[in-house]
């Protein structure tokens, strides 16, 4: 076996050993015996919502348990017939057999940060908000376009995406949206989103073909569900009723059913339009400010440890987490981890996997880059 094949085995099974003590293989085990059990129990569908959470947890247990001894057993199936490949001097098998073992080493390596996805609401699905910045049309038309690049990613891994709000720009894209992102982990991966966009390009809008540098921010909060306790006075709240904006079609309607909702003390606004029922959108919007109030609380708890929301002071200079350069060169960048491709036109087609894994690694393990330098 080459070198660079024994090294590929090795770090599977490094991935496969850390996956094993991230979930306490055999404490899951013993959990799952109990989900089982209790699945079972015609007295658990008495109670619809318990009922839910049990089987959403069973699922999931089951997924992460299944995974470690489907990973184990291909790369034994594929060990052997690379030394198999090897003593009959068959060169496609051994091909074949290692790059089923690289697609194996990228499974183990997710799945292991996917392990460290312990926060209280990481497993939850996730709202994703999206503004423009200062600059008109560009900025609405790069706002449009990160919009269109997360959908992109959630469909890619077969997420649900709802549109709740879309407000328009006067000449194209957005001056905001809003989506909810439905999936196991959902608010665990988007999370590191957070923050400024910096997009640099020759502009489409401009006669001159100068170059133009736009800003969009992204907000993301995640749904809470009975398990997070979120208690409002209503009488700190501001309740708008409006007519909706947009396009029409699916994703909003012209109807007066649209809902926002100002928090007062803390100043928070969210609007709904998704749904030509007005009690349909309140009680979505009341559930899109608890779950923003309940980001809030766990911003103030990250900020006791590091100023982790100054990203989010300013849509402009000095405050973005990643570039994306268009013009004069190709190159996206991320400006808290390093982690850059020269494939833009990937990103923008939702291919943000690495640079949500190096944020969730670098989050959980701590290092980094020592410098990291703006490109432009």
């Amino acid at each position: 076996m080459r070198a660079e094949t024994e090294a590929l085995v090795e770090d599977i099974k490094r991935s496969v050993g850390l996956l094993r003590r991230h979930l306490d293989f055999d404490a899951s085990n013993a959990r799952l015996a109990e989900l089982n059990a209790l699945a079972e129990d015609p007295s658990l569908w008495n109670d619809p919502q318990r009922a839910s959470k049990v089987m959403q947890e069973r699922t999931a247990l089951e997924d992460q348990l299944n995974a470690i001894g489907r990973i184990q057993q291909d790369l034994d199936d594929n060990v052997g017939l690379i030394e198999l490949g090897e003593a009959e001097q068959d060169q496609s098998v051994v091909t074949e057999a290692e790059q089923a073992l690289q697609a194996l080493k990228a499974e183990a390596a997710r799945r292991e940060l996917e392990a460290l996805l312990s926060g209280e609401a990481d497993a939850n699905d996730t709202f994703l908000e999206v503004h423009a910045g200062a600059g008109g049309t560009e900025s609405q038309d790069w706002a449009s376009m990160l919009m269109r690049m997360f959908v992109r990613w959630a469909e890619q891994h077969k997420y649900k995406v709802e549109y709740l709000e879309e407000s328009p720009g006067e000449e194209a894209g957005l001056k905001s949206a809003t989506v909810k992102i439905s999936g196991r982990n959902a608010y665990g991966w988007l999370k590191s989103e957070n923050g400024v966009h910096r997009l640099v390009r020759i502009s489409p809008f401009d006669s001159n073909a100068r170059r133009h540098t736009s800003f969009a921010s992204v907000n993301v909060y995640p749904v809470i569900d009975d398990r997070i306790q979120i208690d409002i006075d209503e009488s700190q709240v501001r309740v708008d009723t409006m007519r909706a904006s947009g396009a029409g079609g699916q994703h909003v309607n012209k109807t007066e059913s649209a809902i926002r909702l100002t928090h007062i003390p803390t100043n928070i606004v969210v609007y709904c339009q998704n749904d030509r029922s007005q009690h349909r959108n309140r009680a979505q919007a009341w559930d899109m400010l608890r779950a923003r109030l309940y980001e809030r609380e766990l911003k103030i708890r990250e900020e006791k440890a590091a100023a982790e929301n100054a990203a989010k002071t300013d849509i402009g200079w000095g405050h973005q987490i990643r570039s994306y350069v268009l013009q004069p060169y190709q190159m996206v960048k991320d400006l808290r981890t390093g982690v850059s491709t020269s494939d833009t036109a990937g990103v923008l087609n939702g291919d943000l996997d690495p640079f949500m894994a190096a944020a969730l690694a670098q989050k959980a393990f701590g290092g980094g880059p020592e410098s990291v330098e703006d490109v432009d």
